[in-house]
């Protein structure tokens, strides 16, 4: 398997552990991959599936990127502070309420970088973002600039070409270990980070459960996503890959989209105190409430080894410290 060049920006690999405590609660092998230590500004898995994203745009001869996300996004603090590590301008779309929104966490960070910051409200944000970021597009074209689109999360074929690498990563890690892990668990937002690794485990035949656990949408939406991002990946493969494994687990989006029940927050306080680890409330901490809950119904009796991806996401917990009991 070859790959395409890559901007090296993440510090990897990243490690990966047993989570001592959490296996003997449960009566399982549960590990973690730390990859929400790929750097700190940059931090967490979006960064990954930039290293891809930002190569190409710089061998187009792009010179600003623009992105999208809500108003805590870590794909698009990361994009940011990327292109300005690349010397490029980066122009971000955030889903929001304008002036009202705190300046806090990610979005601090965004404006730290002196990202250009354009924020629309949830409705229009979600109906129109593609059409506002061509948009924006245009208009930086007018102004002399080469602009580069990348999609929410960087999941598209050639981002998600990062996850397809870390599956590589952890199968090495496996070897040095000794350990072979049955079922790999990770949070799905936009399906990149998931379709690499789906996509990995089918180009090496490791025969893995790759779980998602959606924390937005619904089951159905994402295995279109998913299987829609595998076809655009399809290109850089010789092997055909076939999409009818692809597993979500639904039911922990909760109150929605970086919305955050008590429950969750209280599984995240959990783990801080018996493993200290911090998860987010976006993404790792709505999938790592659905592991313990379906851990707990026995929906993985069958597994030996778990392997539980934190992505990342920590600078988006300090605008929920009030919500924490």
């Amino acid at each position: 398997m070859q790959l395409p060049e890559k901007v090296e920006l993440a510090f990897l690999p990243t490690p990966i552990y047993k989570l001592e405590k959490l296996s003997k609660q449960f009566q399982k092998n549960i590990y973690i991959k730390r990859d929400d230590l790929t750097g700190i500004e940059t931090s967490g898995n979006k960064i990954r599936k930039l290293e891809y994203s930002l190569r190409e745009a710089f061998e187009q001869g792009c010179d600003l990127v623009i992105t999208c996300g809500g108003m805590q996004s870590n794909h698009a603090r990361a994009t940011a502070y990327a292109a300005a590590k690349l010397s490029m301008k980066s122009c971000l779309l955030l889903r929001g309420n304008g002036s009202s929104e705190p300046v806090e966490g990610n979005y601090f960070l965004d404006r730290l970088v002196g990202a250009d910051i354009v924020i629309k409200e949830p409705e229009i944000f979600n109906r129109d973002k593609d059409k506002i970021m061509l948009k924006l597009k245009t208009a930086y074209e007018a102004k002399g600039y080469k602009p580069y689109i990348i999609p929410m999360g960087a999941s598209n074929g050639i981002g998600t070409l990062g996850y397809v690498e870390a599956f590589t990563e952890i199968l090495k890690q496996e070897e040095a270990m000794k350990v072979e892990f049955d079922t790999i668990i990770n949070a799905v937002g936009s399906g990149g980070t998931y379709a690499g690794l789906y996509i990995g485990n089918e180009l090496n035949r490791t025969k893995k459960q790759i779980i998602g656990f959606n924390v937005c949408d619904d089951k159905e939406y994402f295995i279109k996503e998913i299987t829609k991002i595998i076809k655009e990946a399809q290109v850089y493969f010789d092997q055909e890959i076939k999409t009818e494994r692809i597993k979500i687990i639904d039911g922990y989006v909760g109150q929605g989209y970086a919305l955050s029940r008590s429950e969750e927050l209280d599984a995240i306080a959990s783990l801080a105190k018996l493993e200290a680890v911090v998860l987010d409330p976006v993404y790792t901490g709505k999938a790592y409430y659905g592991l313990i809950n379906e851990l707990e119904k026995g929906t993985f009796v069958d597994s030996e080894n778990i392997l539980f991806m934190h992505t990342g996401g920590i600078f988006g917990l300090f605008p929920k410290q009030s919500q924490f009991k």
